[in-house]
């Protein structure tokens, strides 16, 4: 009986692998080519790097953009994931050009208008945000030509083992 359920185990294990390497496959042959898929992994990306302060609710940019920019979306929730994991590590970078980019007297108004302790919170928001955007913008920039490269010779070298393969099936048909 125990034996039953393992082998029950293994062959979901082994269907959800076959499920995400599919998926993975069809990343790689969407239509549209390799340009959409970069834009749209470029796209979640730079979404993910002012998502956490907005408490989530930027997620929902990706759809708009990924229509507008005509990208793919699986590609962008590729970036978007890819993000997530990396946010912490940028997230001081991400408050440190937000400092730098939100003017000195942005802080001076909200000071005047709110609570001491909900100033302090939506200051550090803020600059996470602000600094999000810029960070994302030029990280997105910056991943989108070596992604679409290697997106790119990777069909190429697709397109070549088929080519290959079918050489090879057409001579071994024409051999008696």
């Amino acid at each position: 009986m125990q034996g039953n359920y393992n082998n029950h185990k293994r062959n979901r294990l082994a269907k959800v692998g076959r499920w995400f390497k599919y998926r993975y496959f069809l990343l790689f042959r969407v239509k549209g080519g390799p340009a959409k898929v970069a834009k749209g992994f470029s796209i979640g990306l730079a979404i993910e790097m002012f998502t956490l302060p907005t408490f989530g609710l930027a997620f929902f940019l990706i759809f708009p953009f990924v229509f507008f920019l005509r990208a793919s979306l699986a590609g962008a929730l590729a970036g978007f994931v890819l993000g997530k994991i990396i946010y912490i590590p940028l997230a001081f970078l991400n408050a440190k050009v937000g400092g730098w980019v939100v003017p000195k007297h942005f802080y001076h108004t909200l000071h005047m208008i709110l609570p001491h302790w909900l100033d302090d919170i939506l200051r550090v928001s803020f600059k996470l945000i602000v600094g999000g955007m810029v960070v994302g913008t030029v990280l997105g920039l910056l991943v989108y030509f070596p992604l679409k490269w290697a997106l790119e010779a990777f069909a190429a070298r697709r397109k070549e083992r088929r080519r290959h393969r079918k050489a090879q099936l057409v001579i071994s048909e024409q051999e008696p």
